[in-house]
């Protein structure tokens, strides 16, 4: 998918990737650290990992073919260096999402007959989700402050310019 509407697809797919690999992040820590969260959010955990997973070559490609139909520019070979790194991120967060809902549907099930989880492995996994939350979000912030600058670094003018029209009266 290279081009949607006329518009160059990398720069619509970027907010899936945006929005969803942070909110997996935030969800995935609050499965992890609480039970209750998540058995709460049962599926929805693993299956908006995947979509955040899946969104992250889709985007990187489109980014891709995009880097080819722009001038050629340091800004723009940044952004396209760092976008690379999001995939690892984001299969770590979907293996964690899956493991943390595979875990708690097994944890249901074991209090209902009297037993306990494994502390030292939900202190593990909880750590990790952590950490794999955290690192995905500030991949994902330098990859978007990159594309950012990347995309309007010479795009505005500091100062305002004056609009023709009505003033009002």
């Amino acid at each position: 998918m290279t081009l949607v509407n006329g518009l160059p697809a990398h720069i619509l797919l970027v907010h899936v990737v945006v929005v969803l690999i942070p909110l997996t992040a935030l969800a995935l820590t609050a499965a992890a650290l609480w039970p209750r969260a998540a058995r709460r959010l049962g599926v929805l955990l693993p299956a908006l990992a995947f979509v955040g997973l899946v969104s992250v070559p889709l985007t990187s490609h489109a980014g891709e073919w995009l880097e080819r139909h722009v001038d050629s520019d340091p800004l723009v070979r940044r952004h396209t260096e760092l976008g690379d790194g999001l995939l690892p991120w984001a299969l770590g967060l979907f293996v964690l999402a899956a493991f943390v809902w595979w875990a708690g549907r097994r944890t249901a099930g074991a209090e209902r007959a009297g037993r306990w989880s494994a502390l030292p492995v939900r202190v593990v996994v909880g750590v990790l989700s952590v950490v794999v939350a955290v690192g995905a979000v500030v991949d994902v912030y330098r990859i978007g402050d990159s594309g950012a600058k990347a995309a309007w670094h010479d795009g505005f003018s500091k100062t305002a310019h004056e609009q023709g029209g009505s003033d009002g009266s």
